[in-house]
Parts: C-alpha cells; structure tokens; sequence
C-alpha cells in the first residue's frame, strides 16, 4: 500500500487489508513516496477513524517505498495516479510494473480514480477515505484468498 507520506492513506489501507487475510499466509506492508515521515506514527485522525472501526494502526511506522519492495511484494496498491507514476519510475522490468495497480481499480476498473488525500482537510474526509479502503479491501482480500487457498 503506497500513498505520498505513509501517514494517513496507506496505514489506513494496510490495517484494513491486514485484519481481513490471515497473518500466516500474508504479508501487508504500506510506504510512501516521499521522505518526510520516515519512523513517524500514523497520523492522529487515522488512527482514531481506524481504531473507531475495530483496526488498530497504531504500532504502525512511516517508511520511503524503495526498489526493493518489487522484490519483496506480489501486490503494490497505490492511491493515486502521483503515486502510480512515482511508484512506476522505479519500476526496473515489466514484471515491476505489471505488480503495480490503482487500489480503486477494483471498484472502477479502468477509471484511474483516486483515493483522495485527506491530510489537509477535515476528519470527514478521513472517514471518505476510511469507507472508500474499506470497501477496496474487501475485494482484494477476497480475490487473493480464493487465488491462494
């Protein structure tokens, strides 16, 4: 899961997708694309909108997204197209690409719509954002659990 800080998209993505596969047989992670929250906490409103909901995000720390997670990840869900395009600049193979996709992409395929960044907004728009990966989550945790029972 990528978004551009690590702080308020991805860990929210992570957590929700991390409560629904089992530990044992899955690994989720989250990155983002900029620096500036290397070994930060999620943001507060995260948190309180993840933990509203029965996921716990807390214990969760920023980190950059590197080459090296094409290596480690089958699956890399960006939210939004800067994302994509950042994520893709790194990309070194088509397998590389190939394992990148818009995390929306499993509610409207083709469409390229973004997660929007509630990070400068109000706690409403972490409760959109929450509702929106919720749902996204869904799906993916279903198809990769019928792919890989």
């Amino acid at each position: 899961m990528v978004c551009l800080g690590n702080i308020c998209r991805s860990p929210l993505a992570e957590g929700l997708l991390a409560a629904k596969l089992p530990q044992e047989k899955f690994y989720v992670d989250s990155a983002g694309t900029g620096a500036w929250h290397i070994g930060h906490s999620p943001d507060t409103r995260s948190i309180e909108v993840a933990k509203r909901n029965g996921v716990d995000i807390s214990c969760q720390k920023g980190r950059q997204f590197s080459t090296g997670d094409f290596d480690e990840f089958d699956h890399i869900y960006v939210m939004d197209a800067s994302n994509l395009e950042n994520v893709l600049s790194l990309a070194r193979t088509d397998a590389d690409r190939h394992k990148v996709a818009m995390i929306l992409d499993v509610l409207f395929p083709g469409e390229k719509v973004d997660v929007p960044d509630p990070y400068f907004g109000l706690e409403n728009g972490f409760n959109s954002v929450y509702a929106m990966l919720d749902e996204a989550t869904s799906i993916i945790a279903h198809d990769l659990k019928k792919t890989h029972s």
